[in-house]
C-alpha cells in the first residue's frame, strides 16, 4: 500500500521560494539533477576502493539524460547508491531537514538578493521550478534493499510505495509545465549540459526519445561484446595484373578480403570527466593548453600564455588562467572567469572570488573548499574567500615578474597585449601594484622598452623627472618628428587607461612628471631669445595676437609666438596637460553629444613660429584682403597636424585652400 504523507517543513511556501528565486537561472535544475547523480555515483566508488561493495565487470559508471519532446518530459538515470525507503523518507521527504527551516527563516522575505549559489540540501527540487509532477525510481545497491517509488504534484503532498526498478541507481522523471517546454528539446538540454556539466567526473550520456537510430562501420578488430551488429559486411579482395621477373603477367592480391561490421553508433559522452587543471603541469603539453583554450572558450587565436594553478594547502585550488591577445578596438575589456566546485560549474567572474582585474583574463578556477552555501553578497565578507583571491593574485604576479627576470624578449613581446591587464591591477590591488612596480616597462621613439627608472635615467640631462608620452601617433606625428630631429625621447601610453594610470604613477613616484609631447614646447625646440629681442617683438606678438583672434572671431584665443628652429613650422597648437586630462576624463565619462567645454575642456594655444616665412607675410601684410583667410588657414593647419577637424571645418578648410591656391596661380601669372 502506498506511503502518503505532507512534505517535514514548519512552512507551506516552500515551492513558491524554489520556483520563483532559489535560483535566478531555471535551466539550473540541469545542474543539480546530474550533480546528485555524480554524488551518488562517487560515493559508490569510494565504498568499491574500501572493499565495501564489488563492481559488476562490465559495468561502466555513468549519467544518462534522455528528452522527449512528444511526453514533453526529461529522465535522469544514474548507477550510484541508489536508496531504501528510509533515505528516501529523510532525505527528500524531509527536503534536506538540517538546512530547510533555516533557509526558510532566514531567506523568506529577501525574494529579491542575489542568486544563491550552494545547495542547501534543497537540489533535487530544483526540479519543480520547471516540473508540474516529479517521480523517483530508485533501488538502493544494499543487498535485500526493496525499490521505491516516489511522486509528488509540487505542492506539499507526495505518494511513495515500493516500486518495481530491477538495478541499483535512481531515475528521476520530469513532466514539464508548459511554460519549460523548451527543456525537453535536446538541442537546448545539449546546450544547457555542456554549459554546467561539461568537467563532471562521471560521464554524461544525452540521447532523445524516438530519436533515429544512428550507424557506423567499424573494423573486425575494433569490434567489442558491446556493440550491437546491424550488419556484415564483407569486402571482397582486390587483385592486380603484373609481370613479374620472367616478363610473365600474373594476377596478384593488393589487398586481402576484408569482413567489416554496421553497428548502433556508440554513445558518446558530452564531458570530459579529466579536465586539463586536473593533470599536474608537466603532463600537459603547449597544444594540450591550446586545445582547452579553443574548446571551452570558442577563442580561435591563440592565448599569449597561461598559469597553471595547482595548490593543495591551506585550501585545494587547480585551474588555469589564460592570458588572450585582445583586439582592443573591438574587444570589451573583460574576459571569462569560470568557477567550478569539484567540477562542477558554479558560475562566471564571481568577483568575491576573482579579483576584479583579473577579469580581463580567461580561464577556469576549481574550489572544492569554497563555501557555497551562502549568497554572493555573503562570500564578499568571507575571510576564506579573501585568502583565495589573495592567492590567485600572488600567482599572476609571480608569473609576470619570473616572466621579466627570466624570459625578458617575450615579456616585452607579450606587452602590448597585456599591459592594459596589468595597469588596470595596479590601479585595483595593492598588493598586486607592489609586486609589478620594477617590472612596468614604455615603449620608446625607437621602439626599445624601458623601465620608469631606466626612461628617467635615459632623459635625465634634457628633462629630469619628466617623462614625455604619445597618445596617438598619427594624430601627434608632427611633433614625434620634432621630437626625433632634437633627439629627444618619449613613449607611447595610448590606451583609455593609460590616463588614470599615470595620474597613478605620479603620486607612486614623487616629483615624476608625465607630460603629454603636445603639451607644451620644450625650450630645446627654440632659440635662444635675449630680453632686448624680447622687447622688440613685443609690438609683432600683440599684432599676431589681435589678428588671429579677429581672423578667427575669438578674443579669448591664448596665442604665443616663439623663435622655432625649425623655420618650416608656421604654427602648431598645444594643449596644457591638466587640460587634456581633463578632456580625456570627460570622454571616458561623459554621454555622446556632450559639450566639453561647460567642464573647462579645451586650453588650447596657437604657438606661431616668428622664422617661418608665412607668419611673417601676415605680420606684414594686415592690411591685405586675403591675409585672415590665411590666418584661418594657419590655424586649421595647426588643428590638422594636432587632430582632426569636424566635418563642417573640414568642408570649409577644402575651399579655402583651393581659393587660396587658385590666387597663387593667379599671381604667378602676373609675374
Amino acid at each position: 500500500m502506498a506511503k502518503k504523507g505532507s512534505l517535514t517543513i514548519n512552512s507551506e511556501n516552500i515551492f513558491p521560494i524554489i520556483k520563483k528565486w532559489l535560483y535566478s537561472d531555471h535551466d539550473i535544475f540541469y545542474r543539480e539533477l546530474v550533480s546528485n547523480g555524480c554524488d551518488a555515483i562517487t560515493k559508490l566508488k569510494k565504498l568499491e576502493l574500501m572493499g565495501e561493495w564489488q563492481k559488476p565487470e562490465d559495468m561502466e559508471y555513468k549519467i544518462e539524460v534522455i528528452t522527449d519532446s512528444k511526453e514533453k518530459t526529461i529522465t535522469f538515470t544514474d548507477n550510484g547508491l541508489g536508496m531504501t525507503m528510509d533515505e528516501v523518507d529523510e532525505y527528500i521527504n524531509q527536503i534536506a531537514f538540517s538546512g530547510a527551516q533555516d533557509f526558510l527563516e532566514k531567506y523568506k522575505d529577501k525574494a529579491n538578493e542575489d542568486q544563491i549559489i550552494g545547495h542547501f540540501g534543497l537540489g533535487f527540487y530544483s526540479a519543480f521550478m520547471v516540473a508540474d509532477r516529479v517521480t523517483i525510481d530508485t533501488l538502493s545497491y544494499k543487498d535485500g534493499a526493496a525499490p521505491v517509488h516516489w511522486e509528488s504534484d509540487g505542492g506539499t503532498e507526495y505518494e511513495m510505495e515500493e516500486g518495481d526498478k530491477k538495478e541499483f541507481g535512481t531515475v528521476i522523471k520530469l513532466y514539464l509545465n508548459e511554460d519549460s517546454l523548451e527543456f525537453c528539446n535536446e538541442y537546448r538540454a545539449r546546450e544547457v549540459l555542456e554549459k554546467y556539466c561539461s568537467f563532471m567526473p562521471v560521464a554524461i550520456y544525452l540521447s532523445s526519445a524516438g530519436a533515429e537510430p544512428q550507424y557506423e562501420t567499424i573494423e573486425k578488430d575494433e569490434l567489442t561484446d558491446k556493440d550491437t551488429v546491424i550488419e556484415t559486411i564483407v569486402e571482397e579482395a582486390k587483385t592486380e595484373e603484373k609481370e613479374n621477373d620472367k616478363g610473365e603477367k600474373e594476377v596478384v592480391e593488393v589487398s586481402p578480403a576484408k569482413e567489416k561490421y554496421k553497428i548502433l553508433k556508440r554513445p558518446v559522452p558530452l564531458n570530459d570527466i579529466h579536465p586539463l587543471w586536473n593533470k599536474h603541469p608537466n603532463e600537459c603539453t603547449e597544444e594540450d593548453y591550446k586545445n582547452f583554450y579553443r574548446k571551452v572558450f570558442h577563442d580561435y587565436r591563440e592565448p599569449l600564455f597561461w598559469i597553471h594553478l595547482n595548490m593543495d594547502y591551506p585550501f585545494n585550488l587547480k585551474g588555469i588562467l589564460y592570458f588572450p591577445k585582445l583586439n582592443l578596438n573591438y574587444d570589451s575589456l573583460e574576459g571569462t572567469i569560470k568557477l567550478y566546485n569539484n567540477q562542477v560549474f558554479i558560475a562566471d567572474n564571481i568577483k568575491e572570488v576573482i579579483p576584479e582585474f583579473l577579469m580581463l583574463l580567461k580561464g577556469v578556477i576549481d574550489c572544492p573548499d569554497l563555501p557555497l552555501n551562502v549568497s554572493r553578497s555573503a562570500l564578499q565578507n568571507d575571510g576564506f574567500v579573501k585568502k583565495i583571491s589573495d592567492y590567485i593574485t600572488k600567482k599572476v604576479a609571480d608569473k609576470l615578474t619570473g616572466m621579466f627576470k627570466t624570459d625578458r624578449e617575450n615579456y616585452e613581446k607579450y606587452w602590448d597585449d597585456i599591459n592594459p591587464f596589468i595597469k588596470f591591477g595596479c590601479l585595483k590591488d595593492e598588493k598586486f601594484a607592489e609586486k609589478m612596480n620594477d617590472f612596468l616597462i614604455f615603449k620608446n621613439l625607437e621602439g626599445k622598452y624601458l623601465t620608469l627608472a631606466d626612461c628617467l635615467e635615459e632623459n635625465k640631462e634634457k628633462h629630469e623627472n619628466t617623462v614625455f608620452y604619445i597618445t596617438d601617433e598619427k594624430e601627434q606625428s608632427q611633433y614625434i618628428n620634432m621630437f626625433r630631429q632634437e633627439k629627444l625621447d618619449a613613449v607611447y601610453l595610448t590606451q583609455n587607461i593609460d590616463s588614470p594610470f599615470i595620474s597613478y604613477l605620479e603620486q607612486k613616484n614623487e616629483n615624476v612628471k608625465f607630460l603629454s609631447i603636445s603639451s607644451d614646447l620644450s625650450d630645446t625646440f627654440k632659440e635662444e631669445v635675449s630680453e632686448e629681442d624680447k622687447e622688440a617683438m613685443k609690438a609683432d606678438v600683440d599684432a599676431l595676437t589681435q589678428l588671429f583672434r579677429k581672423a578667427l572671431k575669438n578674443e579669448n584665443l591664448d596665442v604665443k609666438v616663439e623663435k622655432l628652429k625649425n623655420q618650416n613650422l608656421s604654427s602648431m597648437i598645444t594643449v596644457s596637460e591638466e587640460n587634456r586630462r581633463m578632456q580625456e576624463m570627460m570622454k571616458m565619462y561623459s554621454t555622446p553629444g556632450m559639450d566639453m567645454s561647460m567642464f573647462g575642456a579645451g586650453g588650447e594655444t596657437l604657438v606661431l613660429n616668428y622664422n617661418n616665412k608665412l607668419v611673417q607675410h601676415v605680420l606684414h601684410h594686415t592690411e591685405d584682403e586675403n591675409t585672415l583667410k590665411i590666418c584661418q588657414q594657419l590655424y586649421d593647419l595647426a588643428a590638422l597636424s594636432h587632430g582632426t577637424l569636424t566635418p563642417e571645418r573640414m568642408t570649409v578648410f577644402i575651399a579655402r585652400s583651393n581659393e587660396l591656391m587658385g590666387l597663387l596661380t593667379g599671381e604667378e601669372k602676373e609675374a
